[in-house]
């Protein structure tokens, strides 16, 4: 799997090295953005307790828009990677996300075209939840991963907010880690057994879904030196419970301290139906995730 992972990070980003190498400047709207923190607590015979702790994450956004005439294909890639070390711990992953969406449109009005939508995400390496384990696997390269296509119309009312409603998206949800399939995990069909124990109907490592979605998209200088970036992705089933609605949503705040140096604060909310979460009492259900990374370090934009 690991040759697998690589060959796929490395073909998206080798799609964003030839969109940015595309001549005709004028057609395209391009910003890369890297990033990179590093935290680091040392203690010697400190009265007031505590631990040595070492952590870093780093981050890399890109986003390319096209328009010419009616034609408009916008492209957007984010990575993220974290790990922390403190005291005696084993090192452990603090941030994990693969994210790259494809929208190409046709404008059929003053705001409005008619839109196509790609979007996959995964993540980089394996998970743990480290409240109950950390030798148990919760999460892994496509464990899960989700690829989303979408048609329908996109909002455009301004050039840094839109819109996309998708009455007809199809999704499907991959799990290739078996451990994760025979726990059911993600939504995923787990194995059914017979009264010895035997396998009578196999698990399966792809869930199917078909419904609606909505996208919305802002990114804005709202003061001097500070960029706001909000996405909001929403999704019901039409086949499965279609009152579920399935909530990610992202709020990046970036505050530039000058041309190197900024501050970055992510906030991340997941709501998934499928997705059971064991509470710290042992009670396992979906619940809403929270995540809020915070990095003071290295920025550069080009």
């Amino acid at each position: 799997m690991k040759p697998f992972r690589f060959t796929f990070i490395a073909l998206l980003l080798l799609q964003v090295a030839v969109i940015t190498a595309q001549e005709a400047p004028k057609n395209w709207n391009k910003s890369t953005e890297l990033g990179l923190a590093v935290s680091q607590v040392s203690l010697t015979n400190w009265a007031a307790g505590g631990d040595n702790s070492i952590a870093g994450n780093g981050y890399f956004n890109f986003i390319a828009k096209y328009n010419k005439e009616k034609t408009s294909w916008e492209n957007g890639l984010s990575l993220a990677y974290g790990l922390s070390k403190q005291g005696d711990l084993k090192v452990r992953k603090t941030d994990d996300k693969i994210d790259f969406y494809s929208k190409y449109g046709h404008k059929i009005g003053t705001h409005w075209d008619a839109s196509v939508l790609f979007n996959f995400k995964t993540q980089f390496a394996k998970g743990y939840n480290y409240k109950v384990s950390d030798s148990i696997v919760i999460s892994n390269f496509l464990a899960p991963g989700y690829v989303l296509l979408g048609t329908g119309f996109d909002y455009k009312p301004v050039d840094y907010f839109s819109a996309f409603i998708s009455p007809l998206t199809g999704r499907l949800t991959i799990v290739t880690d078996t451990a994760l399939v025979n726990a059911g995990a993600y939504g995923v069909a787990a194995p059914v057994y017979d009264g010895l124990g035997s396998v009578s109907k196999k698990g399966k490592h792809v869930k199917t879904e078909f419904g609606a979605s909505v996208k919305l998209m802002f990114k804005k200088d709202i003061w001097k030196n500070v960029n706001l970036q909000l996405k909001m992705q929403l999704f019901s089933d039409y086949l499965k419970n279609p009152q579920n609605i399935d909530i990610d949503g992202e709020m990046s705040l970036l505050m530039k301290v000058n041309e190197y140096l900024s501050t970055n604060i992510v906030f991340n909310t997941i709501y998934d139906h499928d997705i059971n979460i064991t509470d710290k009492d042992g009670k396992t259900g979906p619940r809403t995730q929270f995540k809020e990374v915070l990095g003071i370090g290295f920025v550069y934009k080009f």
